[in-house]
């Protein structure tokens, strides 16, 4: 099987992938985080190849909607569409994900040990006794719903199937420039109009006139 090595530029992340492989799976297998909601209907998986373009597919119908001129020209693709089609290298530069801003928890708690400090004490034990009280349903709530080992079991068996549901749909929403041939027919006819038998026929016909070896 033909091979092409990939690095991930920002990930600083090399690594070897088989030929036919989409960038999104190759990302994915390396560990590479690149999101994709709908596969083709947004541009949320856009990479840039810098090194190695011409190893993959051509462009599709969904990347010539999603991406402008300008940034095809600057080597993006989306990585649910571009197929790996060659062996050789490629470099990919990932987008920037902006990190969402950490809550000030510090803060939060010394405002809260404020307030709760300028109580009058009747509150503050009212305060606890809530506090408690919260915990402890918490807590039975955990308890209770709590999986068993048969339900674990379970879930590992849906889960399982998920997985190859989500195979299944995945092939199905590739993209229709990667779909394959329909299959050649059975049999065919020559020249003379004579029917050619499929290789099944034949060893059928070869399996029911085999005629035994003879006896040493």
């Amino acid at each position: 099987m033909e091979q092409v090595e990939i690095k991930f530029e920002r990930e600083e992340l090399t690594g070897v992938i088989p030929v036919g492989t989409y960038l999104f799976d190759a990302a994915r297998r390396m560990g590479v985080e690149v999101e994709c909601e709908r596969l083709g209907e947004s541009d949320l998986c856009a990479v840039r190849v810098t090194g190695g373009r011409e190893l993959l597919s051509e462009l599709t119908k969904a990347e010539i909607g999603q991406l402008s001129d300008e940034r095809r020209s600057s080597g993006e693709r989306l990585a649910c569409q571009a197929k790996i089609e060659r062996a050789g290298e490629i470099t990919i530069m990932t987008t920037k994900k902006e990190e969402p801003a950490k809550p000030d928890y510090d803060a939060k708690k010394e405002a809260y040990r404020k307030d709760f400090q300028d109580l009058p004490l009747e509150k503050k034990i009212a305060s606890l006794v809530d506090l408690e009280a919260i915990a402890l349903g918490e807590t039975f709530s955990f308890i209770i719903n709590s999986p068993s080992m048969i339900v674990g079991k379970l879930m590992d068996v849906l889960a399982e199937f998920g997985l190859r549901m989500e195979d299944e749909a995945k092939k199905q929403t590739r993209p229709a420039e990667h779909q394959p041939d329909e299959q050649p027919s059975v049999k065919e006819e020559t020249e003379t109009g004579e029917a050619i038998p499929s290789v099944t026929e034949e060893n059928e016909t070869t399996d029911e006139t085999k005629v035994p070896p003879p006896s040493v």
